[in-house]
């Protein structure tokens, strides 16, 4: 199986995409929006993206994504994310004067950078790992990435700070995609699982009163169990949002069926984007 991730060799996502589907083959793209489109296009089997960070929260960019390409939530996995602050021999954390990493992850170790690093200019990148094989290129001493253990052994940096972020409980939850239609890549549940997960965006219709209220009285009506609720702004459409829901249950329980059919009756648009095992932390 080939799985597509955002990154380089080294990054979290592969991590996760090794997580996901052990001895897979890789294919490292540089952004998210490839990521997309290379699973869509069959240039993958799996793609896997990051979609929340328990300490800076949702990736926006991906929520869009899901919507706007024809993909479906194979699964999910939770990984526990330990940033390194690493540079070529001779550095220490006193000389470092340039930090390079993602911005979730600048985000994440924002107490550290704060306390110890004052002093340094800190430098959004593509990438964890990009950054990493940008300081390993320039190799000059002062100039660090923030980035994994792997990433420092990959491209021969020096760790010279570990365990970095602002929180130890710092997971990554990363959505596994396939493309719509496909043959499903791994087998599901039995209907009705407890351990089952349906992810679904819909748009409220704008000229029902009450319509986010009811809209969400669909599932309570059923005893179905919400897990999150994120809202963003319609493209186009000035002044509505469309939502996305992640609820306890598959499309084989009647229930989410009924409930979805009833949601359809008040909303403009609803796509489901797929059932999938839900799954726990792993350190």
């Amino acid at each position: 199986m080939k799985v597509t991730f955002q990154g380089e060799i080294g990054a979290y996502s592969e991590e996760a995409a090794l997580a996901f589907a052990p001895g897979s083959e890789l294919l490292p793209l540089p952004s998210f929006e490839a990521v997309f489109e290379a699973v869509v296009a069959g240039d993958a089997e799996l793609a896997v993206v990051p979609i929340e960070n328990t300490l800076h929260g949702s990736v926006h960019a991906n929520y869009d994504l899901l919507r706007e390409h024809d993909v479906r939530i194979a699964g999910e996995v939770q990984i526990r994310i330990r940033h390194h602050l690493m540079a070529v021999a001779g550095t220490t954390p006193e000389s470092v004067r340039e930090v390079h990493s993602h911005p979730q992850a600048l985000g994440q170790c924002r107490d550290f950078l704060r306390s110890r690093l004052p002093h340094a200019d800190v430098i959004p990148s593509y990438d964890t790992a990009g950054a990493a094989k940008m300081v390993a290129r320039r190799s000059e001493p002062g100039i660090a990435a923030i980035a994994s253990r792997r990433a420092a052994f990959e491209y021969g940096l020096e760790v010279i700070a570990e365990g970095i972020e602002s929180n130890r409980l710092n997971f990554t939850r990363f959505l596994a995609l396939e493309r719509a239609g496909a043959p499903a890549s791994r087998p599901a549940r039995a209907a009705g699982s407890a351990g089952m997960k349906t992810s679904v965006l819909y748009v409220p219709h704008e000229n029902i009163p009450g319509v986010l209220f009811k809209s969400l009285g669909v599932f309570a009506l059923r005893d179905i169990d919400l897990f999150k609720i994120e809202s963003r702004p319609l493209v186009g459409s000035p002044g509505q949002y469309i939502f996305y829901l992640d609820l306890a249950g598959s499309l084989d329980h009647e229930p989410v069926t009924n409930a979805l059919d009833h949601l359809r009756e008040i909303a403009d648009y609803v796509k489901v984007l797929g059932s999938y095992p839900r799954s726990e932390p792993t350190d």
